[in-house]
């Protein structure tokens, strides 16, 4: 390299330019370790072609006897339960947006294919505690977990991706470090001394990490091998330092072998030349660098795939091995991302920077390669009317969309979804938008089906209750969750019983007939975490109910709640006298928790949120059956239910 360039460099970059041996592995001599190797039982790493391009691993499967069996030490669960914690941290940089939560999942798919056990975190920069309190136009949705936790949508990724139940503690904000090292300063736990950012809010993050990595989330018992830690916004933000600051302590204390660095930016193409540009990630690895953080692995988005000649301009001005870019480039579907990871080898490149080679296996992707490739071959779809508030962002309403999208799978059909704003179906619409409310109509009555997601205010609702009439109206599959099962109430309230002036206290608080009411549980006063939220039993008050079939004839169904304002157990009587029925309640018997209108093909209301259980390959039922209505196969689907086929 010649001398102007060099004379730039660190000298941290400048030493990484030299050759280098293979790093020698520590080995711990504690008493608990030292083992004969006769008595541990060794698994057999991978193939020899698998590591060709990788020195550190021909390394180790050329080692002798001796340090094979010091190796073995890490079979076995009673060696899992010892071992430390592995970690990998996915940053971004350049821009926001580029997909770093389909990038922390499809890893985790990857590792998991493996055979490790992987567990996720996703920290986000913002001062709120958590994420109840954002509009959804702000930051997406919210995603709900069972615990009642208010967190980004990136866990519901994780969820999806990694069929895993995870905890609000797996979501670490600013907000909740803050306080939680404010509240240890009000009680006197730092003994009278400066609380400053570094050491005390970094060390705050550290724990709580290494705290919540332990917890298991896949249903078994111990930690998990692997802890995916995605880290919100882009490298440089002001608001991130702490946490890259924390971070960077993190990946000392743990050691080189237990932390592996994953950076995921963008490489654009200029219109005029064509040339994929790699100055941007050079300068944002840099900066990265500049941090104390120096990435393992680049993810590289493009819309294309990346050329070689820009692969050795990555390595050669950002110090990673070849073989160590990854290229995420613009695919079907995401779910074709793991797949991509998989063929570029980036399992190998991970495990062998966690010392993981042997205790994991060749990835098994049978089944996910197949739903990828059987989601791209279908050919017919269903047309699904989606009327909301938040149509803008259609992140808003992400796991009702993923939902759809597993239940049509299943049904083999593409999800066509028509986004309808609430507020444009509205006569108000036809005075000031007359184009804008004609093409609302239109595409409702040309759907198959109508589904009404939930949301908060009263902007929308009247464009809502029409749509809800015209579904009932007109025997179309209606499916309306949490607000929409609250429209679905007031409409046939004003419709059926003539009740012209029955509304919801949420937006009339002083309507003469609440038919939705505030209920105690929640606080008028405060807005986050106050609702009822997380999972909640619901009992099921009828067995031959299509809601009831549809759970496998379950006495009860385990769901995920998020709202303040429920159906008004006093006008229950009178509802279900006109014909519609509530067939699912909760212990109580006072909170009403799903609806039906029997007389109707498919008109179904929940309080709860099925989405946001719903998982490839294991569609919810109350989206399946409003897919099947939807396509005339329900009828014949409970059947075969019945008969046990």
């Amino acid at each position: 390299m010649p001398m102007a360039q060099l004379k730039f460099l660190s000298i941290s970059r400048a030493s990484s330019l030299l050759p280098r041996t293979p790093p020698l592995r520590r080995v711990s001599l504690s008493p608990h370790k030292a083992r004969p190797a006769s008595v541990i039982p060794l698994r057999p790493p991978f193939p020899a072609r698998a590591f060709r391009r990788t020195p550190r691993a021909q390394h180790e499967q050329s080692a002798p006897i001796g340090r094979a069996s010091v190796r073995g030490e890490w079979g076995g669960e009673a060696a899992r339960k010892e071992r430390r914690m592995k970690y990998v941290l996915v940053t971004g940089g350049v821009v926001s947006g580029l997909g770093k939560g389909v990038t922390a999942s499809s890893v985790g798919v990857v590792l998991k294919a493996c055979g490790l056990r992987v567990t996720s975190i996703k920290i986000d920069p913002y001062l709120n505690t958590d994420a109840g309190t954002m509009s959804p136009f702000e930051h997406g949705e919210v995603f709900v977990l069972d615990d009642g936790g208010e967190v980004d949508l990136d866990l519901g990724n994780y969820e999806r991706f990694l069929d895993i139940t995870l905890t609000k503690d797996n979501n670490i904000t600013t907000g909740k470090i803050y306080q939680s090292v404010l509240e240890k300063e009000r009680r006197g736990d730092y003994l009278g001394k400066t609380v400053q950012v570094v050491p005390h809010v970094t060390d705050a993050i550290k724990n709580w990490i290494q705290s919540v990595s332990t917890i298991p989330v896949d249903g078994k018992e111990g930690p998990a091998d692997v802890c995916v830690i995605e880290l919100g916004g882009t490298v440089g933000d002001i608001e991130s330092m702490p946490f890259i600051e924390a971070l960077r302590q993190l990946s000392f204390s743990v050691g080189s072998d237990n932390f592996c660095l994953i950076h995921v930016s963008l490489i654009p193409v200029l219109g005029v030349v064509g040339e994929q540009k790699t100055k941007p990630t050079q300068h944002s690895v840099r900066e990265l660098r500049a941090l104390g953080l120096t990435p393992h692995l680049l993810a590289c988005r493009s819309a294309q795939p990346l050329l070689e000649n820009t692969k050795e301009k990555l390595s050669q001005f950002c110090h990673v091995p070849i073989g160590n870019i990854l290229n995420i480039h613009d695919v079907p579907n995401i779910w074709h991302v793991p797949l991509l990871l998989r063929n570029q080898n980036a399992h190998i490149s991970i495990l062998n920077q966690l010392g993981l080679v042997s205790i994991a296996s060749p990835p098994d992707l049978q089944d996910w390669t197949k739903r990828a490739e059987n989601f791209d071959n279908l050919t017919n779809s269903v047309r699904i009317a989606l009327v909301g508030k938040y149509v803008g962002l259609t992140d808003s309403y992400l796991s009702v969309v993923k939902a759809l999208l597993h239940a049509c799978i299943a049904c083999s059909l593409k999800p066509s979804i028509d986004w309808i704003a609430a507020s444009d179906l509205e006569e108000d619409s036809a005075k000031s938008t007359p184009q804008a409310h004609a093409a609302a109509w239109e595409t409702l009555k040309n759907a198959s089906c109508i589904i009404v997601p939930g949301g908060f205010g009263d902007r929308g609702v009247r464009g809502m209750i029409l749509a809800a009439k015209y579904a009932r109206q007109n025997n179309v599959p209606y499916l309306g969750i949490c607000l929409g099962m609250q429209i679905s109430v007031i409409e046939f309230a004003r419709s059926v019983l003539g009740l012209d002036t029955a509304n919801s206290t949420e937006f009339d608080a002083e309507t003469p007939n609440p038919v939705v009411i505030f209920m105690p549980e929640g606080s008028r006063t405060h807005m986050g975490s106050t609702m009822r939220l997380g999972s909640r039993r619901t009992l099921f008050q009828t067995p031959d109910c299509i809601t009831s079939q549809l759970y496998c004839n379950s006495e009860y169904v385990d769901e995920r709640h998020r709202h303040r304002y429920e159906v008004n157990p006093d006008v229950i009587g009178i509802l279900e006298e006109a014909g519609l029925k509530f067939v699912g309640r909760d212990e109580t018997g006072r909170r009403m928790e799903i609806l039906e209108l029997p007389t109707h093909q498919f008109y179904v209301g929940v309080q709860f949120h099925p989405e946001f259980k719903s998982r490839p390959g294991r569609p919810s039922a109350l989206f399946l059956g409003f897919i099947l209505a939807a396509t005339g196969q329900l009828k014949a689907y409970l059947s075969r239910h019945q008969n046990g086929n």
